[in-house]
């Protein structure tokens, strides 16, 4: 679902700077200019209630069904909060943009030329059977994750190694030097127990980590898969009385409720009013009509239910109507154009969204890292690099969503997109009394929108008639979230929803949504099929910036070039979050400035303070 994929996306990684690792020292943290915000021994976060209680129940929901509850599989549906009973290397701190502190690590070196890094493990760390998390485990993990799905293998393509260099100690070797990223999404690697996945379950099957299962994993974390859930419909973590971690710095005053359970349900509509007869406790809110009109209900009156936003600070996203490149209809930059000029996205706004969105014009929407103007200083170098292999737009023209504020306005884009149509080799025929887009070997335009639920089927028929003004017949699919996700990874769509979070310091990540090798790769975030040799060299420039200015030169060199090959439809945004809770829930006075923190922060109303 393009939640959970923007959920996922907007885990992206961020840069280091070599003053981190010049002395080739041991440090317990890492952030983008080389010096974090906590000091060796702090506490805990300042955004954290340390008295939180403890105790109680977070009732969440999720949408469709699942069928596993190993998280790493490469097809299936896995269960939603199954990821908490696993621990990483280091964690980040959401007050400080592009920081991370250790977890299971205590801490980290790396050469000046940044050709590898080590990570010290904690003493404590341990499984839930008791057994200490090993190096040995952390090598397994990679290798392993590597192995089971090709995300993983392209993102950790750089590292080629990981060996034990020391009691706690693990070293991963990289292939190539200078690359500041390296490090830090190292430390973000998810490690796995090797004895357990190289067991047998209680069948005596050998375990596999490419395989769907329901038996509860064994995780390190401060949950576990709490017995008695339903396959496909409930899950119940449970808090671990003895979880190894709960008196480190970087989880005090986090995971505050002994049980988190999931429902899940069969689509949002469901869900929104399971919501407002109390059957869970948490809801972000991201459609604009139910913000709007489905809050007033007696509870909500009453009290009982909360409506706040928060600002989004912390990631930049470009959500849109997504086109698969990899079919002969969409690999033409003329044709593409042709749909954004049929998008009334004015009237849309109006009449569906309540006037709450605008509409987005970067993939790095919101953030200091797009692009506007035009190219000037090191960005124009940047761009004169590659200038014959990009549209010339590039340098000549500031990139502008059309815009439709008025009928004539939208006359005007439509028969601007029939042009760009008919150069393109597509022009009006009559089909049986009605008009179609047809190419020279007598082809007709047919278009199918895949979509995983009824969110957006409100959208695409607003956008539909303009579509079928062209000529281009229009279909909608609407199917269940695991069919959805299934069809994504082997790119089995015409167009769809689709959304890509960035972080405020972009880097390896790009090469799995952009890259040209992730283009044909299962799996991978490169939905839209993009096989393009200038942006990978533009992706390579972000990732071996030497300084954050070099950085948001690169970036704004990268996202005009994408922009301009028009290889989306962009659609809408909000500058905040918007969420609703019921009030047996509470948060700190003030939520971290980089995100809500959700549910690591919050905690149960109802629970009793800690004894003094």
């Amino acid at each position: 679902m393009i939640a959970d994929r923007l959920a996922a996306a907007l885990l992206a990684f961020c840069l280091l700077t070599p003053p981190a690792f010049a002395e080739d020292a041991w440090v317990h943290g890492l952030a983008l200019n080389g010096t974090v915000k906590y000091p060796p021994g702090f506490a805990h976060f300042d955004y954290v209630n340390p008295n939180a209680p403890k105790g109680g129940t977070l009732r969440l929901s999720a949408i469709g069904t699942y069928d596993s509850f190993n998280t790493f599989i490469p097809r299936g549906s896995p269960a939603g909060g199954a990821g908490f009973i696993y621990e990483t290397l280091m964690t980040a701190a959401a007050d400080q943009p592009s920081s991370q502190y250790g977890l299971l690590a205590e801490a980290a070196k790396s050469p000046p030329d940044i050709s590898s890094v080590t990570y010290r493990l904690r003493a404590g760390a341990k499984w839930h059977d008791g057994k200490p998390v090993t190096p040995e485990d952390v090598i397994f993990s990679l290798e392993a994750l590597k192995a089971a799905h090709p995300r993983y293998a392209g993102y950790y393509r750089n590292v080629v190694k990981a060996e034990k260099t020391g009691e706690r100690d693990v070293t991963f070797s990289f292939d190539q030097t200078g690359n500041r990223e390296l490090p830090y999404i190292v430390g973000e690697l998810t490690v796995l127990p090797k004895h357990y996945w190289e067991g047998t379950d209680a069948t005596g099957t050998k375990r596999d980590l490419t395989k769907t299962t329901l038996e509860a994993p064994l995780g390190s974390g401060p949950y576990r898969i709490k017995p008695g859930f339903q396959p496909g419909r409930t899950l119940t973590l449970e808090r671990v009385p003895d979880y190894w971690g709960k008196d480190i710095p970087v989880r005090s005053g986090t995971n505050n409720f002994d049980e988190v359970q999931f429902t899940y349900y069969r689509d949002a509509v469901v869900a929104l009013e399971a919501f407002k007869a109390d059957q869970y406790d948490f809801r972000q809110e991201n459609i604009a009509k139910n913000w709007a009109t489905a809050y007033d209900f007696p509870a909500r009156r009453d009290g009982k239910v909360v409506l706040e936003t928060h600002p989004i600070r912390s990631s930049g996203v470009m959500q849109a109507f997504s086109f698969n490149t990899r079919r002969a209809k969409f690999q033409d930059p003329r044709v593409r154009r042709a749909f954004d000029l049929a998008l009334n996205f004015d009237d849309m706004n109006r009449s569906l969204f309540f006037g709450q969105y605008k509409r987005i014009e970067s993939y790095f929407q919101n953030t200091e890292l797009a692009s506007s103007g035009l190219p000037q200083g090191r960005e124009l170098e940047i761009l004169n690099e590659v200038k014959g292999e990009v549209p010339p737009e590039v340098f000549t023209t500031p990139y502008k969503s059309p815009q439709t504020p008025t009928p004539e306005a939208l006359r005007d884009n439509l028969r601007e997109a029939l042009k760009l149509l008919g150069e393109a080799g597509w022009t009006i025929k009559e089909n049986g009394g009605k008009r179609a887009l047809a190419n020279a070997a007598g082809e007709t335009m047919k278009v199918e929108f895949l979509l995983d639920g009824p969110t957006f089927e409100r959208a695409v028929l607003s956008y539909k008639p303009n579509l079928e003004r062209l000529g281009i017949e229009v279909s909608v699919r609407t199917v269940d979230a695991s069919q959805y996700e299934n069809r994504m990874r082997a790119f089995d769509f015409d167009m769809t929803t689709d959304g890509w979070g960035q972080s405020l310091s972009p880097g390896n990540e790009q090469r799995d949504l952009w890259g040209s090798a992730a283009a044909d790769r299962e799996g991978s975030q490169n939905t839209i099929g993009i096989k393009n040799p200038a942006i990978d060299k533009l992706i390579d420039k972000v990732i071996y910036a030497k300084d954050r200015e070099e950085l948001v030169a690169a970036t704004h060199a990268l996202d005009r070039v994408l922009l301009w090959n028009h290889y989306v439809v962009p659609q809408w945004t909000t500058p905040e979050y918007r969420f609703a809770y019921w009030k047996r829930l509470a948060h700190p006075e003030k939520l971290p400035e980089y995100g809500l923190d959700f549910p690591d922060v919050w905690w149960s109303a109802d629970a009793k303070p800690p004894t003094p």
